[in-house]
């Protein structure tokens, strides 16, 4: 355990479900966890006890909060869930927390495979659909050109890159082609209890997380990781952004909740200090920050960056959301009135100190 990491309250300790298990973390929830085939090897889904009203009455079940990715050792992973885990209820809705491939992977798969409703942020669901469409624009093709104007320049990186031109498609095969729509300030009522709506930016474009007062339990999705700084980036789709400003404005929506709230994340186990971990969130982002500018006393690109932000070696998969990290910090710092922005003859941006 790290330092920030001691500083949290971790409530099970290292006890995590097993596969193909759930475990309780509060009165109708569930913790379970599946493997993801990447560094950060787990995404946790969550379980929730409800029911819904239908003509024919009451009919008691589960919520799902997200998905886990499009691969045949999920499907089974899961089908272990229905089998042994459900006290031999349905699953009655599919609640998306955001749009990215482990949380909305195998969306349609479970929507379709039990009749049931996908809830999201209208957000998400639409940038969900527009990549597993790999319409123009979102499609891998896209981030090439964008990277190289960025400084990427090895034709290596660039060569592997373009071979993941299907990325998106590969773990989000499809959408449910209908939704229910997650709004901020509203509440979403699951087996009786009202989960406060709770949007966020930066990670993506409208992220929910959700809280229960009655419970004093927040599923943070990935806005609020314990160990990890969620990724802020920008991409080609939208390549003017300014991520990690919607990312640190965003966690000031989670100043109202309890200090003593539980945290279920998407990474990382359970655990106390909401407060605590979005201050040390905040310090992360202003450290890197003034990195960043003192590195630009020089003209940097985005890819110069990436050593001065990130230590250790990165792979492919890393490597794409590395850069889009760095030049979002570079967007901050420009946004802000610290750098100036050079478009140089050979296509590139350049950053430097105004």
């Amino acid at each position: 355990m790290n330092e920030l990491e001691s500083q949290l309250d971790y409530a099970f300790g290292d006890a995590m479900p097993e596969s193909g298990r759930t475990m309780e973390v509060a009165p109708g929830v569930r913790w379970l966890r599946m493997g993801l085939p990447f560094a950060l090897n787990h995404i946790n889904l969550w379980l929730l006890e409800d029911e819904v009203e239908t003509p024919q009455g009451l009919r008691r079940g589960w919520t799902v909060v997200d998905c886990g990715i499009a691969t045949d050792a999920t499907r089974q992973a899961w089908e272990t869930i229905f089998a042994e885990e459900l006290n031999g209820l349905p699953i009655l809705r599919v609640l998306a927390t955001h749009c990215h491939p482990d949380h909305v992977g195998l969306a349609d798969w479970l929507c379709r495979r039990w009749q049931a409703p996908l809830l999201m942020s209208a957000g998400d669901y639409a940038f969900a659909r527009v990549m597993s469409a790999a319409l123009p624009g979102a499609e891998g093709t896209a981030a090439t050109p964008h990277f190289q104007r960025h400084g990427l320049a090895d034709p290596q990186t660039i060569a592997t890159l373009q071979g993941r031109n299907n990325y998106y498609q590969e773990l989000v095969p499809a959408m449910p082609h209908a939704y229910a729509r997650l709004q901020d300030g509203h509440a979403v009522r699951i087996g009786g209890r009202d989960w406060e709506i709770i949007t966020g930016f930066g990670h993506s474009p409208e992220h929910v997380s959700l809280y229960c007062g009655e419970l004093n339990v927040l599923i943070s999705g990935d806005m609020v990781l314990p160990r990890i700084s969620t990724n802020v980036s920008v991409f080609a789709i939208e390549p003017e952004s300014n991520p990690v400003q919607q990312f640190l404005d965003s966690l000031k929506k989670y100043a109202h909740l309890p200090a003593d709230a539980l945290v279920l994340p998407s990474h990382g186990k359970p655990f106390r200090g909401l407060h605590t971990r979005i201050a040390q969130l905040d310090e992360h982002h202003r450290l890197r920050l003034a990195e960043v500018l003192a590195a630009c006393a020089t003209p940097k690109t985005g890819v110069d960056i990436l050593p001065v932000l990130f230590k250790r070696a990165l792979d492919t998969h890393q490597l794409s959301f590395a850069l889009g990290e760095a030049v979002a910090h570079l967007h901050k710092l420009w946004y802000d009135g610290a750098l100036r922005r050079e478009l140089g003859e050979d296509g590139v941006y350049r950053f430097v100190v105004v």
